[in-house]
C-alpha cells in the first residue's frame, strides 16, 4: 500500500490530513487522519512532522479494510516522543567529550623566562617634601 498526501484542513483544534490509499490494484481510496494540535504541543511534536507521522501511522495500521477515518491518538504521540527522547539521549552519549589542555600554564615552555617581567624595578628615593606630605595625608 502506498499513501499520498493530498492536503489538510483545520477543524477547530484538529488538523485533518487527507490521504489517498493506492492499493495493489491501483484503486485510490480516500483516508482522513485527525491530529489534536493541543496534544502535539504537549508532546513536543513539530507541526511540519505531522504529515509524515500520520502517513507512518497509516502504513503501520493499514489492514486493507474500509477504514476511512483514523485518529492520531495520544498513545501514538507518546510513543513518538519517547522515541525522539531516546534518539537524542543516544546522540548525546555518542558525542565526544571536548578536548581540554593538559594544564593551566599551556605555552610556558616555549615562551621562556623573561627577565623584564620578573625583575623588580628600583624606586627612586623620595625627597623630604614627599615624605612629609605622605605622612600628613
Amino acid at each position: 500500500m502506498q499513501f499520498i498526501l493530498t492536503g489538510f484542513t483545520q477543524d477547530l483544534a484538529f488538523r485533518v490530513f487527507a490521504f489517498e490509499r493506492l492499493g495493489l490494484d491501483r484503486v485510490r481510496t480516500k483516508v482522513v487522519v485527525r491530529a489534536d494540535l493541543a496534544m502535539t504541543r504537549r508532546y513536543g511534536i513539530q507541526m511540519q512532522d505531522l504529515p509524515l507521522l500520520c502517513r507512518n501511522l497509516l502504513e503501520r495500521s493499514d489492514d486493507g479494510g474500509e477504514t476511512h477515518t483514523v485518529i492520531f491518538t495520544e498513545d501514538e504521540m507518546n510513543l513518538h516522543a519517547k522515541g525522539c527522547a531516546a534518539a537524542k539521549e543516544a546522540a548525546a552519549l555518542k558525542r565526544r567529550a571536548p578536548r581540554r589542555p593538559p594544564s593551566d600554564n599551556v605555552g610556558v615552555a616555549w615562551r621562556g623566562h623573561h627577565p623584564i617581567q620578573s625583575a623588580r624595578v628600583p624606586q627612586a628615593p623620595r625627597g623630604i617634601d614627599e615624605q612629609e606630605t605622605v605622612e600628613t595625608a
